[in-house]
């Protein structure tokens, strides 16, 4: 049993859990930071809790067994992760709302012993890892060694998804270099009605993924692609500040508004209006081809829901090319 690795003190219980997180992960920092602070404050050490960074190779290792042993979906998963016996609690929304009720429960049962994860016993053995609540807390600074996966691992990573992304990569690029070679800035087409229904899709689209950065819940992924992977990464916040969620909010609101105008405004503001649109839908696609490269070749995961406002941003871009 792991407790024996780890023997507790038998004069009370204690509740031992595991936390997988990832140094790049925002929701993991956030938790880590802010929400588990007061609950190791408040149990001290009837509280033992491993941290486990899932880019260290032997971290990634048990992660993968803990994944499997609990039956947990590959597109239910993501960090943090975090295991009390046979609970199993994912997102920063998650974990801060039930793991204190969690510990209040199994103190009550007397504690509970190290979640049995295969492999975990030998990791601890062989690595020394730390399993009390200061060990957690210098996790929120430590900068641990990252796997460098070579490319054919990270597209292997999500192969479905990955090839996805690359086909609606190509595609946005083609369609990119079509609109600016046969730009014509003095077309009597007026731009079709259908800009703002995509406007309209984009910001549904991109209000769910503000959702799911500020909430730190887990994604609704489809039956390819890895969102949470995606929306835990380094990557889904510009600048490490604005969530790209809440930026797609604005882009779409600001393109909407600036169709109306467009429609309804005097002449040569109408003109200014449409030209803007145009301006603001090629910025997008430029902006959702630079994120939609990153997700197969940098980051090895694919999120369905970007792709979504990928094609949307370049949808866009294609039906504002011509100007009145």
């Amino acid at each position: 049993m792991m407790g024996q690795f780890f023997p507790a003190n038998a004069g009370e219980p204690i509740v031992h859990a595991v936390l997988f997180y990832s140094p790049s992960c925002s929701h993991c920092h956030t938790f880590v930071t802010e929400d588990l602070p007061p609950i190791l404050k408040k149990y001290g050490e009837q509280l033992r809790i491993l941290p486990v960074n899932i880019q260290e190779a032997h971290g990634n290792a048990l992660y993968k067994a803990a994944l499997k042993h609990f039956k947990i979906p590959k597109k239910e998963s993501g960090v943090p992760t975090l295991i009390v016996g046979t609970e199993i609690l994912i997102g920063g929304a998650d974990i801060p709302n039930n793991f204190p009720q969690l510990i209040e429960t199994f103190l009550a049962q007397g504690g509970v012993d190290w979640p049995d994860i295969p492999g975990m016993y030998d990791m601890m053995m062989h690595t020394n890892s730390p399993t009390n609540s200061e060990a957690v807390q210098a996790s929120r600074t430590a900068h641990s060694p990252v796997i460098e996966l070579s490319l054919s691992e990270k597209l292997a990573r999500d192969p479905l998804g990955n090839g996805l992304a690359i086909i609606v990569l190509i595609g946005m690029i083609f369609v990119m270099l079509h609109t600016l070679i046969r730009f014509q800035p003095n077309s009597k087409h007026t731009p079709t009605k259908i800009v703002p229904l995509l406007c309209l899709l984009g910001l549904i689209v991109s209000s769910y993924l503000a959702y799911i950065e500020i909430y730190h819940v887990t994604a609704v992924c489809g039956p390819i692609g890895d969102c949470n992977t995606v929306q835990q990464s380094e990557y889904a916040r510009l600048f490490g500040i604005l969530p790209i969620g809440i930026l797609g909010v604005i882009i779409y609101i600001v393109m909407l508004l600036t169709w109306i105008i467009g429609q309804y405004a005097a002449k040569k503001i109408a003109h200014i209006a449409r030209v803007t649109v145009f301006g603001l839908s090629l910025t997008g696609t430029l902006f959702s081809i630079y994120l939609t490269f990153l997700e197969p070749f940098v980051i090895g995961a694919t999120c369905l829901w970007c792709i979504a406002s990928a094609i949307i941003m370049t949808s866009l871009l294609w039906h504002t090319r011509t100007l009145k």
